[in-house]
């Protein structure tokens, strides 16, 4: 079995739980991946690649992202968001909405990026949030990204919600520790929500209980169309080359 399923990853649990629920309810023994972790506190959009589908994970990867975060100014966190230890904390915040716009503004673009300590990325063969878990810290290198696009939805202080629209590689929460820092005050991301991966979006996506109502075959996406998309993605790009 082949394809692709534009799954809706619920809160509380990790990206791999989400290939656990398919094999288990499905009984399904072939080859098969996620393209993109998603947090566990965070909701939304996962792309899960079955059978020869798994050979187009890293282009799908590659595609541009589109999530709505909400930060929350005046405290640090370890793990850049709501599940770590607190670090600091501000309790009087004194930021004017105008100054607010300008700083997440300003992160449009070309920029560098830290990545989070607890992230799934590796150092020496080992994932980064493993060692985290250790009490270690290891050396992290920024990392270019593209912000394309912000728009503030609701400022509301402490609170910041707002979506963004960026490049693979992007960490929203270490976004949100930058925008904290640009304040002068620190932040943490509260809250998450992957609303798309290229054009898969997720008014789209399944949840697991749909999911298995629908069955596996019925709620897969063909290769040929996720080819062709991919496909239309090359052609627009060539002009501009």
């Amino acid at each position: 079995m082949d394809g692709l399923l534009n799954t809706n990853k619920p809160k509380g649990i990790t990206s791999y739980d989400v290939i656990r629920f398919i094999k288990k309810n499905f009984h399904f023994k072939g080859k098969i991946g996620h393209s993109g972790t998603l947090d566990p506190a965070a909701t939304g959009v996962l792309l899960v690649c079955l059978g020869k589908a798994t050979k187009l994970s890293s282009l799908l990867m590659a595609q541009e992202k589109e999530y709505e975060a909400t930060l929350k100014l005046g405290i640090r966190t370890d793990t850049l968001d709501e599940k770590g230890k607190i670090l600091s904390r501000i309790d009087k915040i004194s930021i004017t909405e105008e100054a607010t716009k300008k700083v997440l503004f300003s992160f449009i673009g070309e920029i560098k990026q830290v990545p989070p300590l607890v992230s799934a990325l590796k150092y020496q063969g080992r994932r980064m949030y493993e060692i985290a878990r250790e009490g270690k810290d290891v050396p992290r290198k920024a990392r270019r990204i593209i912000i394309k696009e912000i728009k503030i939805k609701e400022i509301k202080i402490p609170f910041i919600s707002f979506r963004v629209v960026c490049s693979k590689g992007t960490y929203v929460r270490a976004l949100c520790r930058d925008i904290g820092e640009q304040l002068g005050c620190g932040a943490f991301q509260s809250n998450l929500i992957r609303k798309r991966i290229g054009p898969f979006l997720l008014k789209d996506a399944l949840t697991l209980e749909r999911l298995k109502e629908r069955g596996l075959s019925s709620s897969l996406i063909p290769i040929s169309e996720v080819l062709n998309f991919i496909k239309n993605k090359v052609e627009q790009a060539r002009p501009l080359q």
